[in-house]
């Protein structure tokens, strides 16, 4: 007798980050994993890592916020089982009197319209596979405000609510909608495309702090939360380390 098929996951913003980490915990849970972001050199190097230990992938480069890709990729695909909308970022740290309304409009275009473009196109071949899971990283900047951050957080409390109503316009349907937001986490470039390249203000962020949450204890958690049993809902998960108890209160090692 042949093995069924692997249970197929998209995940967006694999290039690097929490989606690249995600793509790699999904693969080593089963999944045949699609890989897709704007940067299809990293994909393709995280897709010969994968594919090297075993895993099954593929691999389409794609803009979120490109309606027409979107929906082209979402006709070339043959079935969807699990989808991780995780592109996304912020942009600056200027106050609401003083930001770039450019900023704002690029950040809600990533991480609540190119989230929407995504689901919207994939939803057809989700229900259809008569098990599905939908993903939306969102972040603690989605549950409460901080000085700095207007842009991000209006554009995270958007992907917030919007996970809310999905799930109620999804009721009695096989879809299930998980939100994970994570606290502080350290990657690679999160923190230095907010600050717009300078390095030294990125890593500021995390002076102090012993151990921030990592991509891989995030991925870490999108796959618990995506595997567990059908019936089973984890409709939000906060995710902080330790020493982190709000956007606000975090413990500093001198």
């Amino acid at each position: 007798m042949s093995s069924p098929s692997p249970r197929t996951a998209v995940v967006t913003g694999a290039s690097s980050g929490i989606g690249a980490a995600t793509a790699r915990r999904l693969a080593e849970a089963g999944f045949h994993v699609v890989l897709t972001a704007r940067r299809t050199e990293r994909l393709e190097a995280l897709a010969a890592e994968l594919t090297e230990a075993g895993h099954s992938v593929a691999v389409h480069a794609l803009d979120v916020t490109d309606r027409a890709a979107v929906d082209a990729f979402a006709a070339a695909l043959a079935e969807c089982h699990v989808l991780v909308n995780n592109a996304g970022g912020a942009i600056g740290t200027e106050t609401v009197a003083t930001a770039d309304p450019a900023d704002w409009r690029t950040m809600y275009e990533v991480n609540v319209l190119g989230m929407l473009n995504v689901t919207q196109a994939l939803l057809p071949a989700l229900t259809a596979s008569g098990d599905a899971t939908v993903v939306l990283m969102s972040s603690t900047a989605g549950l409460a405000t901080y000085e700095g951050g207007g842009g991000y957080v209006a554009a995270k409390h958007g992907v917030h609510v919007i996970a809310e109503t999905l799930r109620l316009e999804l009721n009695g349907l096989p879809v299930r909608v998980i939100e994970i937001a994570p606290g502080m986490v350290k990657t690679e470039e999160f923190a230095l495309t907010r600050f717009r390249g300078d390095a030294d203000r990125a890593a500021s962020v995390y002076t102090g702090v012993a151990e921030p949450l990592t991509a891989d204890d995030v991925a870490d958690t999108v796959a618990w939360a995506v595997t567990r049993p059908s019936h089973v809902n984890v409709d939000l998960l906060v995710l902080r380390p330790r020493a982190q108890a709000s956007n606000y209160k975090v413990h500093r090692e001198q």
